[in-house]
């Protein structure tokens, strides 16, 4: 599933900053059930309409969920329309400035220990392997690598000769601390990135020019 744009999170997460949503988004993400807007507005003690208004709002920015359901007690013909309820979003929404992508990493690294934990093979070697095929899984159907490369936090911009410096590392506090797997990790991301894209593998190579991605984009017709 691709990731929601970093100004997309921030906004998603500043919208709680408002003191009437942050108390109904609380409320109903306590709630074991769905809730609708005639009880969190009694809660709360605010109009329906603002109950709604705010309920919508967290709909729209990713923290609530909407479903349809018959009040408790009635059902079939005549018991009127499903009511819109509201529950906790199943996904998360999370920002870090500059953009970072720790979630990616962590399910990378987690995925890589189960495979060698199942197979006996070295965890480095596991985590390039688990790390490439997410790399193409997760640009299959993108038109531009560039476009992927940016939805991803790397901040790709033109190197003047046909390829891209990647500006950003979306792991950056684990690669400062880990480089050798992190780094390694990354390029096989990368590279299975770029295949899933319908580019050549090899036009990711290594990086080392500070306050930079540890790979950069070569162009197509650019030695190594």
């Amino acid at each position: 599933m691709a990731r929601q744009p970093l100004l997309q999170r921030i906004a998603s997460i500043a919208s709680l900053a408002d003191r009437k949503r942050r108390q109904l988004f609380e409320f109903v993400a306590a709630s074991p059930v769905a809730v609708g807007r005639d009880e969190a507005a009694f809660a709360l003690g605010v109009p329906r309409s603002t109950a709604s208004f705010h309920l919508d709002r967290l709909v729209q920015d990713g923290l609530l969920a909407v479903e349809f359901l018959k009040p408790p007690g009635k059902a079939g013909p005549g018991s009127g329309r499903p009511a819109k309820m509201y529950r906790k979003a199943a996904s998360e929404v999370g920002a870090f400035v500059p953009d970072r992508n720790y979630d990616l990493a962590g399910e990378l690294m987690a995925a890589a220990i189960e495979q060698s934990a199942a197979t006996g093979r070295q965890v480095g070697d596991s985590l390039q392997d688990v790390a490439r095929s997410a790399g193409m899984a997760r640009s299959a159907g993108s038109a531009r690598f560039d476009g992927f490369l940016a939805a991803e936090g790397y901040g790709p911009e033109p190197d003047g000769d046909g390829g891209y410096i990647l500006t950003n590392c979306p792991f950056h506090r684990l690669a400062d601390g880990h480089p050798s797997v992190v780094c390694a990790m990354n390029g096989a991301f990368l590279a299975g990135a770029a295949s899933g894209c319908g580019e050549p593998e090899d036009r990711v190579v290594g990086n080392n020019a500070p306050g930079q991605c540890c790979a950069r984009i070569r162009a197509t017709n650019q030695p190594e």
